[in-house]
C-alpha cells in the first residue's frame, strides 16, 4: 500500500492558501484551476493533492462542487451550537442570521425495518414516514437529514402543507405530542455515493454524523433521526462543569476532618442535573432535524 506523507499535503494545502491569498490562483469568479493543473504546479501527486484540498474544505476555506470544480469559500457564517439545548438547525440558523431552506425532499409511507423497529421501539412493520431532504445555505448543500417518523404521529397532511425541513420544529409548532429529550450519538463518517452525490461532495470525504432518539415526557420515542453535516459549515461545542468532588477536594475534606452536611448531593450514584450532558457519548440536548 502507498503511504502519503501527511507533511506534503499540509505543505500543499498551505501553498494554495498563500495563492488565494494573493490572488494568484483563483479566478474572478474564485474558480481554483482543476486538480491536473493544480498537482503540476505545485509539484504532487493528484492523490497528495486530493488530501491537501480535502484538509483545506473542512476548514470551510474551500467549497468543492461535484461535475463543476473547486471554489474558494464565499465564508457564509459558520453555524456554531452548544450541545446542551435541543433544536433545529433552521432554529439555530435563523438565531444567528444565516439563511437555511429545504432543497431535494423525499417522503414516503412504508413499513419500519427490523433495525428502525428497535430504534423507535415499536413493532417491526408498523407503518411509518420515511422522510429525507437535503438542507442548503443559499445554494449550497450543508446537511442531509433523514427522520423515520410512526405514522400515528404525524398526518401526510402536515407534511405536505407545515413541513419546511424540521421534524422537531413541525411537533413543537403544533403543541404536541409534549417532548422532554434527544438520546443522540455523535460519530464522523465517510461520505457514501448517494451522500457525496446529495452534498456534492466526493465519496469518502469527512462528514458529521448525528444519530438521534426523540422522546416524549411518557418516555415514546417518537422520532429516530440520522443527520450528516459538512464540515465546515458547522461547529457544535459541549459546556462541561467541573464536578462538585473532585479527588482533590474529596481528600482534602477527609483530612481536615470535615463532614459531610446532610442533604448535600452524594458522590455515588451522583447524577447530573436536568440539562447538563451527560458522561456518556450520549447528549440529552443536541442539533436537530
Amino acid at each position: 500500500m502507498v503511504r502519503r506523507s501527511p507533511t506534503l499535503a499540509r505543505q500543499a494545502a498551505l501553498e494554495v492558501v498563500d495563492g488565494i491569498r494573493s490572488g494568484s490562483l483563483a479566478g474572478d469568479d474564485g474558480l481554483l484551476p482543476s486538480e491536473a493543473a493544480l498537482s503540476v504546479r505545485l509539484g504532487v501527486s493528484r492523490a497528495t493533492l486530493r488530501e491537501a484540498l480535502s484538509q483545506l474544505e473542512q476548514g470551510g476555506l474551500i467549497v468543492r462542487r461535484h461535475g463543476i470544480g473547486t471554489f474558494v469559500s464565499p465564508g457564509e457564517p459558520l453555524l456554531e451550537s452548544g450541545l446542551e439545548e435541543l433544536e433545529s438547525i433552521e432554529t439555530l440558523a435563523k438565531r444567528i442570521g444565516v439563511e437555511i431552506h429545504m432543497g431535494d425532499c423525499d417522503i414516503q409511507e412504508r413499513t419500519a425495518s427490523a433495525a428502525e423497529a428497535e430504534l423507535l421501539k415499536v413493532p417491526e412493520g408498523t407503518a411509518v414516514f420515511a422522510v429525507r431532504r437535503v438542507m442548503l445555505s443559499e445554494d449550497r448543500p450543508v446537511a442531509f437529514l433523514v427522520d423515520i417518523v410512526p405514522a400515528d404521529v404525524v398526518d401526510p397532511d402536515e407534511l405536505r402543507h407545515s413541513f419546511h425541513g424540521s421534524v422537531l420544529d413541525l411537533l413543537l409548532n403544533r403543541g404536541g405530542p409534549a417532548l422532554t429529550q434527544s438520546h443522540t450519538e455523535i460519530t464522523a463518517e465517510a461520505a457514501d455515493d448517494e451522500l457525496a452525490r446529495s452534498l456534492r461532495l466526493r465519496e469518502g470525504d469527512p462528514l458529521l454524523r448525528l444519530r438521534a432518539q426523540l422522546y416524549t415526557t411518557d418516555g415514546r420515542i417518537v422520532d429516530y433521526s440520522l443527520s450528516h453535516f459538512v464540515p465546515g459549515h458547522f461547529r457544535f461545542h459541549v459546556v462541561r462543569r467541573v464536578g462538585q468532588r473532585s479527588p482533590l477536594a474529596a481528600e482534602f475534606r477527609a483530612a481536615s476532618g470535615e463532614r459531610q452536611v446532610s442533604g448535600e448531593p452524594q458522590v455515588s450514584g451522583e447524577r447530573p442535573a436536568s440539562g447538563e450532558p451527560q458522561a456518556s457519548g450520549e447528549r440529552q440536548g443536541v442539533l436537530a432535524p
